[in-house]
């Protein structure tokens, strides 16, 4: 694993809310990249569940579903349901890669609070 030297600085809200940093979108397009499909985007979901109520969802989609949001980041389409846009307003989506920590997190001003694992919050 190497150090990520991107920055961790999400570039402005967009309108679903959601904004996504420098490493992320990198991130992304990376998997995208090894996935060999140009019709994927990155859909971003709260569901039910975890011990605190709600857990993130990140996937590849190819689908557009009613009422879903689009804004684009330097080539990554981030989706998101109407559902969930409201959980997720002023989030921030980064990706680490250190020694100690690698892979997506998500910073989100609307969560209450999560429980010992990180993986849930209300």
């Amino acid at each position: 694993m190497s150090d990520t030297t991107l920055t961790s600085q999400p570039t402005a809200a967009p309108a679903h809310g959601v904004a996504l940093t420098d490493a992320a979108a990198l991130k992304v397009k990376s998997l995208l990249e090894q996935e060999g499909r140009d019709d994927l985007r990155l859909r971003v979901a709260v569901q039910p569940g975890g011990c605190s109520g709600l857990i993130y969802q990140l996937y590849f989609d190819e689908r557009y579903l009613e009422g879903d949001e689009t804004v684009d980041f330097d080539g990554v389409e981030v989706i998101i349901d109407n559902m969930s846009v409201p959980y997720l307003d002023g989030a921030s989506i980064d990706f680490k890669d250190t020694i100690s920590e690698q892979g997506f997190t998500i910073d989100n001003p609307n969560a209450a609070g999560s429980c010992a694992c990180g993986d849930s919050f209300h």
